[in-house]
């Protein structure tokens, strides 16, 4: 599975998701929309955060941390 946070280079979320997402055990990649138009275009990106799942938006904001368990581990 391929997770992908789709931010901007001054998007104060990033530490906490980043955090939430190392606290879950979840691997991810940071990827900044300002060096990606490609992916910015094709999933009509228009806020950040992002979160990215497999090539699919799963998330156009900031999940919480039970949002987050359940997407990923069930509910």
């Amino acid at each position: 599975m391929r997770v992908q946070l789709l931010v901007t280079k001054t998007d104060f979320n990033l530490p906490n998701l980043e955090n939430e997402f190392k606290h879950l055990g979840i691997s991810y990649e940071v990827e900044y929309v300002e060096e990606h138009p490609e992916l910015v275009s094709a999933l009509n990106i228009r806020h950040s955060p992002n979160i990215i799942v497999d090539g699919e938006l799963a998330f156009q904001r900031q999940p919480t941390e039970a949002e987050l368990k359940a997407y990923f581990f069930g509910p």
